[in-house]
C-alpha cells in the first residue's frame, strides 16, 4: 500500500450482481475511484460482527460510510414507512457500530447519504421517512453555512451537488450541527461540535462528480489527508 492511508468502506449487500449467480456484496465504483484518486487505499469490508469493529479494523486510518438502502425505522424509535426499501438489519447494525467506533476513537470519517443518516441515528437523532421525489436524480445548488467547517473546507458559499435520496435528517443527533441546506430547507451536510477527530457528513453523492469537480474531489482529499496524519509508518 506504500504511503496510502487505509480507508475502510463497508460493503453493501445486494440481491444480485452482473456475472455472479448469487447474492453479492458491492460498493460503487466511483466511490472507490474517488478515494484512490485522492491518494487513499480503499478497503471494502464484509459487514459482520458489529461487536468486533475495533478488533477487525484497528489497522484502519480512516472510514467512509457510503450510501445504500434505508435504515430500519426502529433504530431511531420511529414507525416503518411504506416507502422504505432495501432494509437489512445486519447491514444497519454493522454501519451503526462503525459510526460509533470511528467517532469515539476520533478516526477520520466521511459519511455519504445513508452514511450521514446512520451517524445521525447513532447520535440519537431521527429521520424524515420520505421526502418524496424532490431529492432523487437531482443536481442542484446548496448553501453552505458561513463559519462552518464545511465552508472552510470548500471555500465557497454554494456548491452544486448530485443528490439521490428519499429520506433526510429530521432531529439532529447529539452534537451534530447542520452545515449546508437545500433551498427547501433540507439539511445537506452535518458536522460534529467539539470533536477530537475529523468528521463530515453529506447528504449528496460527491463521488458522482468528483472526477470533474475539484470541490467534490476535495472532500475525498480531505478524508485521505486527515487519515494520513494519524497513519502509522508501514
Amino acid at each position: 500500500m506504500g504511503d496510502r492511508p487505509l480507508i475502510v468502506i463497508p460493503a453493501r449487500f445486494s440481491a444480485s450482481a452482473s456475472a455472479l449467480r448469487y447474492a453479492a456484496e458491492v460498493t460503487a465504483r466511483k466511490l472507490v475511484e474517488a478515494v484512490y484518486a485522492a491518494g487513499g487505499e480503499p478497503l471494502v469490508v464484509h459487514p459482520a460482527d458489529p461487536d468486533s469493529i475495533r478488533e477487525r479494523f484497528g489497522m484502519a486510518d480512516g472510514f467512509l460510510l457510503p450510501g445504500g438502502g434505508d435504515l430500519a425505522a426502529h433504530w431511531s424509535g420511529q414507525r416503518a414507512h411504506h416507502s422504505e426499501y432495501d432494509v437489512d438489519e445486519a447491514q444497519d447494525a454493522f454501519d451503526l457500530a462503525v459510526a460509533r467506533a470511528a467517532l469515539e476513537d476520533a478516526k477520520p470519517l466521511l459519511a455519504i447519504c445513508r452514511g450521514l443518516q446512520v451517524v445521525n441515528v447513532a447520535r440519537g437523532g431521527d429521520l424524515v421517512p420520505d421526502l418524496g421525489g424532490a431529492h432523487r436524480h437531482l443536481v442542484h445548488s446548496i448553501g453552505v453555512r458561513e463559519n462552518s467547517p464545511l465552508r472552510h473546507a470548500v471555500g465557497a458559499p454554494e456548491l452544486i451537488v448530485s443528490c439521490y435520496h428519499h429520506q433526510g435528517i429530521a432531529r439532529l443527533g447529539d452534537g451534530l450541527r447542520a452545515a449546508a441546506y437545500a433551498e427547501d430547507g433540507t439539511i445537506e451536510a452535518v458536522t460534529l461540535d467539539e470533536h477530537r477527530g475529523w468528521f463530515l457528513g453529506v447528504q449528496w453523492h460527491p463521488e458522482d462528480t468528483a472526477a470533474t469537480d475539484p470541490l467534490q474531489a476535495g472532500l475525498f482529499t480531505r478524508l485521505v489527508e486527515e487519515s494520513r496524519l494519524g497513519a502509522p509508518a508501514r
